[in-house]
């Protein structure tokens, strides 16, 4: 089976709740959108836009020295494999920016709001190794650029409001960059290890850190059922094959519950059975 994996789903949902990774990536069921968001990327579109083809220097000190090239374009990498596993993956997503440097290799940078640390760092370099993985080893059609020299993450941190005139208002705030140190064996590792979680048997719900398994746990039948929203409903069986969520389904000789990860598995349970 080939998983193909968001770099963005590398960061907040793989570390929040392992239990719902596998449900989006491995059979597609995901978590409710929240609207909050949405601000964020507004603000990140508007950078995009304003520093397209502008001097790295110019956002703020520290980036290596080039010029905005690439803004928000999608990438995906070829096939990626590993010794020992049965699955394979690739990376699929869209970067921020891409600046191309003096010296003609090329920097991925990813904005952020909010106060940076050291651990979110850590996180989003998972991020942005994805996007460079993909653009150095793209696949068929994708977008190419080699080498990738620079990683790093700019952080707009608003800490100030003004208000220029009528219906106007304006955030001002400090822009930091936080380089992202390259180390492709650690990442390469970590996707190993996510490889194989997606081949094992689903996490189990974490309702003390997840809102959403939370949620599920309080509406749910007893251990043993796997609830999911949408087609499958409240209390579906978790699939003989691969511990996945169900759907009900009407066929040739009746009613049955089909794996929702069909075609890629073809577990089934009678309905009678699972009553």
């Amino acid at each position: 089976m080939n998983y193909r994996l968001s770099p963005s789903d590398l960061t907040f949902l793989y570390d929040g709740c392992k239990h719902c990774f596998v449900l989006k990536v491995k059979h597609r069921i995901f978590q409710p959108s929240i609207p909050l968001p949405a601000i964020f990327t507004r603000i990140a579109a508007l950078q995009k836009e304003f520093y397209s083809g502008k001097r790295t220097e110019s956002i703020c000190p520290g980036p290596p020295p080039g010029i905005v090239r690439y803004g928000e374009k999608p990438v995906r990498s070829k096939t990626i494999a590993f010794s020992g596993c049965e699955s394979t993956c690739d990376l699929s997503g869209r970067f921020d920016i891409v600046a191309e440097l003096d010296d003609r290799s090329y920097a991925v940078f990813d904005f952020k709001t909010g106060s940076p640390n050291d651990e979110k760092a850590e996180m989003y370099g998972r991020q942005l190794h994805a996007y460079a993985l993909a653009l150095e080893h793209p696949a068929d059609g994708a977008l190419a650029l080699s080498p990738i020299s620079s990683l790093g993450l700019i952080y707009f941190t608003p800490d100030s409001c003004a208000h220029p005139g009528p219906l106007r208002q304006v955030l001002e705030g400090n822009m930091q960059w936080i380089e992202v140190r390259r180390d492709d064996a650690a990442f390469m590792g970590f996707l190993e290890s996510v490889v194989r979680l997606l081949d094992g048997p689903i996490p189990a719900m974490e309702p003390e850190q997840c809102d959403w398994c939370a949620y599920r746990r309080r509406t749910s039948q007893p251990e043993g059922t796997a609830t999911v929203p949408g087609g499958a409903g409240l209390g579906s069986p978790a699939c003989p094959t691969c511990g996945g969520p169900m759907q009900r389904r009407s066929g040739k000789y009746g009613e049955f519950w089909s794996c929702m990860n069909y075609p890629d598995c073809k577990g089934t349970r009678n309905v009678s059975a699972s009553s």
